[in-house]
């Protein structure tokens, strides 16, 4: 599940088995990225609050299409299948997902509006070479009628991917076993775009 040592189950205390206990409740099982972060909850507790500030002005659609284009941009197989289960469950959306990775440039456009398809290029361009962001890029999104706050929750959005990402591949966690039958194996296999989905 990753290289670094995980805490078991059966002999996690404290913060640790508080992290296990709520995914077994809402889950049936421990998320292999909760295993990762067990040996440190309060930068895990730091990161759930981080990321509940960074969503809460967005629409769940902006905040999961502007997460996926990150996510592809960062060849992030966890995120990129954990986010497309929620567009797909969610927002019953798959064709949104497959318009966001289907693209050379991030997006085919069939199901996304000409805002959406600026925010996925914008997005992707943040998590893949922030330094080469420019006035035009963020003068396109207001082109499609984005405040300058909407840019920067996409900013945001995009930058706290690049955290959670980085963190999963580093450590080589690999995407739950789970995620597997949660989407039509067509999109599944699209979203694995670097680690392969974990056997157990």
């Amino acid at each position: 599940m990753g290289y670094l040592r995980q805490i078991d189950e059966s002999e996690a205390t404290g913060e640790a088995a508080d992290l296990y206990a709520a995914d077994r409740a809402e889950a049936g099982h421990v998320a292999n990225y909760t295993r990762t972060f067990a040996p440190r909850p309060a930068a895990y507790r730091a990161w759930e609050a981080l990321v509940g500030a960074v969503r809460a002005p967005m629409t769940l659609r902006r905040y999961e299409v502007v997460t996926l284009a990150a996510a592809r941009a960062l060849r992030s197989s966890y995120c990129s299948l954990a986010h497309g289960a929620v567009v797909s469950e969610r927002l019953g959306a798959p064709e949104v997902v497959a318009a966001v990775f289907e693209g050379p440039d991030g997006t085919d456009g069939s199901a996304l509006d000409a805002a959406e398809q600026e925010v996925v290029r914008f997005a992707a361009k943040v998590a893949r070479s922030a330094p080469d962001i420019t006035a035009d890029d963020v003068d396109r999104l207001r082109a499609q009628g984005l405040s300058d706050e909407d840019v920067l929750d996409v900013v945001l959005a995009a930058a706290a991917r690049c955290f959670f990402s980085t963190v999963l591949d580093a450590t080589g966690t690999l995407p739950d076993a789970a995620l597997r039958e949660r989407l039509d194996p067509a999109l599944r296999d699209m979203l694995v775009v670097g680690r392969p989905i974990d056997e157990e």
